[in-house]
């Protein structure tokens, strides 16, 4: 039997590959009747961003903070903040979010605010993850599901999936690998986040 409604809000700032999944998958699997969770708005800092398209096409509530329109990153985040609590979310999905948060944003959503970040953390935190494993020398690469915390990319680690690094890789090449393997494990982890609650 389903219990009290579940929200799921979910920023972007690009495509959406990640997020489309994990709405699709939410359908698929029924997780509105299973657990009364939904995907109930996906919000991006970028007016341009492919994505906002993708979830209107499912029906999903989009909203757009551009973060040129604020100050600072506190002006910013607080209004992000408002835009998402509308939502009464029990889980922020941050899904090829490219903004850093503040301490404030971070603490407001603690324990339940999670990131995909393509590398195995905690390797190679930050940007250009895909180079730098390829410049160091790293024989398998891969993709990490964690909890946010104020520590950039930091936080406990909910799923990973692990993908060779290829004689010829290049950045783009070992991306592509690793995204099919983000589009399996981040709506697992999602699920297994509500299946924990229930």
């Amino acid at each position: 039997m389903a219990t009290a409604q579940k929200n799921i809000v979910i920023l972007i700032s690009g495509g959406g590959s990640n997020m489309a999944v994990i709405a699709r998958t939410a359908e698929k699997e029924a997780w509105r009747s299973r657990w009364g969770v939904q995907v109930a708005a996906v919000i991006s800092n970028k007016a341009s961003a492919g994505g906002l398209e993708l979830a209107k096409g499912m029906g999903i509530a989009t909203a757009v903070v551009p973060h040129t329109a604020y100050a600072s990153r506190e002006a910013f985040d607080a209004e992000l903040m408002a835009q998402i609590d509308r939502h009464s979310p029990a889980l922020v999905v941050l899904a090829g979010f490219m903004r850093i948060l503040t301490p404030g944003f971070v603490a407001h959503y603690a324990g339940r605010l999670i990131n995909i970040h393509p590398s195995l953390l905690p390797a190679f935190p930050g940007l250009h993850t895909h180079q730098r494993a390829i410049d160091a020398g790293c024989t398998v690469a891969g993709v990490t599901v964690h909890q946010v915390t104020a520590e950039l990319d930091h936080g406990e680690t909910l799923a990973q999936a692990v993908v060779p690094v290829l004689p010829g890789d290049t950045a783009e090449t070992l991306a592509a690998r690793v995204l099919t393997q983000e589009h399996l494990i981040y709506p697992k982890a999602v699920r297994a986040f509500f299946e924990r609650a229930a």
